[in-house]
């Protein structure tokens, strides 16, 4: 099942399956400088053959997750409290989970994030990897990871709506 969500980045689909948010992708069309979000939960979804379901706004589960989309992009809700089951590798689920642990309003390095998880090298490139896939955008914060020179690289939903999240949660006053 799924529904849609108006944002100030541009229409959000959140998929469900299961009680729990399976992806949360943008969509509608495509803005000037955006590139459209390859949607990893849908594609996968379609690429197994499996439905995506019908849309359900009255769904309770996905009328939660509009809810706290709602508050946090209105600045009042800083970390989402939502049962979340993005499919990946275990190592992508592992970085993934390290992404929860940025707070609003702060940025961390791929470079950091692989230092986390303990490693080494190129452990940098595995977590942009696995960042560039995580289908749960948004709730799981992929947009708070920068280069290691600040620098905004690459976001499924285009770098302008990385920007544009990052912006708003350091805009809070909260």
């Amino acid at each position: 099942m799924w529904t849609s969500v108006e944002s100030p980045v541009g229409p959000l689909r959140v998929i469900a399956h299961r009680d729990a948010v399976t992806a949360i992708e943008f969509e509608g069309p495509r803005q000037t400088g955006l590139s459209a979000r390859s949607s990893v939960g849908l594609a996968a979804a379609r690429s197994l053959g499996q439905p995506v379901g019908d849309r359900d706004d009255a769904d309770p589960l996905l009328a939660e997750v509009r809810r706290q989309l709602d508050a946090y992009f209105a600045k009042e809700l800083k970390v989402f409290d939502l049962p979340v089951r993005p499919q990946g590798t275990p190592f992508q689920l592992t970085v993934w989970d390290q992404l929860k642990t940025i707070a609003w309003g702060r940025t961390a390095t791929y470079g950091e994030i692989a230092g986390r998880l303990g490693m080494t090298g190129h452990g940098s490139r595995a977590v942009g990897m696995a960042n560039g896939r995580n289908p749960i955008p948004i709730v799981i914060p992929c947009h708070r990871v920068v280069g290691a020179d600040g620098t905004l690289t690459g976001y499924a939903g285009g770098v302008e709506r990385k920007q544009a999240l990052l912006d708003l949660e350091t805009d809070a006053l909260f």
